[in-house]
């Protein structure tokens, strides 16, 4: 990978310049242009020579028969490491924004909702929020009530007192009193701890050993694996999404079908944005950077954001290689923090 130290300080002027300019004008940058840059000052031929040279190096590159050139991938990559200056918000849009994060909602979800629009509305690009991880979510209480046959209703609410439901099969009539005993003895043992730590807590239970357990406990366990057991499909909020056949770069057919492809079948974007609840801070993914096909003329910038200390989603906006990641950053950045805290405070 190409860094700052490999070039002169005359050639990441202009390439810092141009890419400026492409990401402001979206026309490919000739040397005229730069040429009427005061700090530059330099001929148009001396500009076309540093251009070949950073063109040499796959910086930069010529879409077509214009005289222009464009940041390649890696031009845009020098760009953010190196170059580029971000801008904190101003204190009004600060306010703005927690107003709006922090007001009350009746739910969690509602707050979700929320930070991905937040996300579009601002930047007129596609705003994405994860759910937060199901693993990660701790139990507060369970409760199991009869329905018809061998059906049973699992009701289990978790910190932020949101209320699940889930029916579950099991593999006997259970009567009202055997299931009130099997919830009484969960809450008893499991309450307070995240749903991947009871996973593996009843998996533990159920290969111990059985005779040391009374019936109760072990229909409690079962009941219990039944209700826990399976990971939960993770999803994700999504806003915006049409904003981006706004941007001529992603207005090809083609393009445009792999991406709206690639938003409906999830699959793909929960993987990438999985890779970002490992690193702290934002994270930026530039074109063929993120491996995902459909997102070879997108950048994406994420940032993770927490429930009591834990990280538990991933927050972002995803829009074209051509955005203005000066602003894009820091906006991404606080509102992961403002989601964080209206979390923590529900």
């Amino acid at each position: 990978m190409i860094n700052n130290q490999d070039l002169n300080e005359r050639s990441l002027y202009l390439l810092k310049t141009l890419v400026e300019r492409y990401i402001h004008d979206g026309q490919p940058v000739g040397s005229r242009v730069l040429s009427k840059d005061p700090k530059l000052n330099l001929s148009p031929a001396t500009i076309r020579n540093v251009m070949a040279d950073l063109e040499d190096m796959g910086l930069i590159h010529s879409p077509h028969t214009s005289a222009g050139r464009v940041p390649t991938v890696s031009g845009y990559r020098l760009f953010v490491n190196s170059l580029l200056t971000v801008k904190p918000l101003e204190s009004s849009e600060l306010d703005q924004f927690q107003s709006s994060l922090l007001a009350d909602t009746d739910e969690p979800g509602d707050v979700l909702g929320k930070a991905s629009r937040l996300l579009s509305d601002v930047t007129k690009m596609a705003g994405v929020v994860t759910l937060p991880r199901r693993e990660t979510v701790v139990l507060r209480h369970i409760e199991f009530l009869p329905m018809s046959n061998t059906r049973v209703l699992v009701i289990f609410v978790t910190d932020g007192q949101e209320v699940h439901n889930k029916i579950i099969h099991t593999d006997r009539l259970y009567s009202p009193a055997e299931l009130q005993q099997a919830a009484n003895y969960l809450n008893a043992v499991y309450a307070g701890r995240s749903l991947a730590k009871i996973r593996d807590l009843i998996l533990k239970d159920m290969e111990g050993d059985r005779n040391k357990v009374n019936q109760g406990m072990i229909d409690a366990v079962n009941m219990a694996q039944l209700t826990f057991s399976q990971k939960p499909k993770d999803d994700y909020v999504l806003s915006g999404e049409t904003n981006l056949m706004g941007f001529s770069e992603l207005s090809d057919m083609e393009r445009l079908k792999q991406l709206f492809e690639a938003f409906s079948q999830k699959r793909g974007v929960i993987h990438l944005l999985d890779q970002c609840l490992l690193v702290e801070g934002v994270q930026i993914f530039i074109g063929e950077e993120s491996g995902y096909q459909a997102f070879d003329h997108c950048s994406l910038v994420t940032s993770s954001y927490s429930i009591n200390d834990e990280v538990v989603g991933v927050l972002g906006v995803i829009g074209p290689t051509r955005m203005a990641y000066e602003k894009i950053i820091p906006f991404v950045d606080v509102t992961a923090k403002l989601l964080s805290a209206a979390l923590n405070s529900k």
